[in-house]
């Protein structure tokens, strides 16, 4: 069972803490359709910021107003958005100077999912609206640290994505994988890869937190 101590964790919100992923295919495969691209194309985009994934795959776009409008349209398609399973207790244990929520999504967007699922809102949360640059680049990821005043090396990130994961490496943070989106092969550049957020537990002391993880180490 992987085990890593660490002075924080910072979670991804969708596919992490909530299970959002019935409400964005759906969302994201309409706008698709709409637009004549071709729906496969839409994989590209998760882990990203909306409008840095419409400029991925429909830069020919008025890439603001189509982000606004899919981001809208999420936030009132909540059929099957569902709060992760050993969600809520995890981060109601959890000292809330050594947690934070990096999402790629709108503080809109994040606190609209946060208030379906009935979790704590986090002191720290890092949105599309507040960074320049966002996943895969580091950028999320290293302001959530130093709004925690931890340093990145001592922080852990909860991912479910291949940005995601690369965002939190290029930050110089461990990263543990969850197969809640992606399979397995997709997320085997991080430390350690778990079926769900059910399967890792941590222990808090006065030195830190123990993270374990019952699922399989990788790189």
């Amino acid at each position: 069972m992987p085990t890593f101590k660490c002075s924080a964790i910072l979670f991804d919100l969708d596919g992490v803490l909530m299970d959002s992923t019935p409400s964005v295919s759906r969302q994201w495969s309409l706008w698709a359709r709409e637009n004549n691209i071709d729906p496969h194309k839409v994989e590209l985009v998760h882990g990203r910021p909306t409008i840095e994934g419409v400029r991925l795959v429909a830069p020919h776009l008025d890439v603001e107003a189509e982000a606004k409008k899919i981001e809208q349209r999420e936030m009132e398609d909540e059929e099957g958005v569902v709060v992760m399973p050993g969600a809520a207790e995890l981060l109601k244990s959890l000292p809330p100077e050594r947690w934070c929520v990096v999402t790629s999504g709108t503080r809109r967007l994040a606190m609209s999912r946060l208030k379906a699922g009935d979790l704590p809102v986090p002191e720290v949360l890092i949105s599309a609206d507040d960074v320049v640059n966002g996943k895969p680049n580091p950028e999320p990821y290293l302001k959530g640290a130093a709004l925690l005043k931890m340093k990145p090396e001592e922080s852990l990130v909860i991912e479910d994505a291949p940005a995601g994961i690369d965002a939190a490496h290029a930050a110089g943070m461990r990263v543990v994988g969850l197969m809640t989106t992606f399979p397995a092969t997709a997320l085997k550049q991080a430390e350690a890869i778990a079926r769900a957020l059910a399967d890792v537990s941590v222990d808090i002391s006065s030195d830190g937190l123990t993270v374990s993880v019952n699922g399989s180490g990788c790189g």
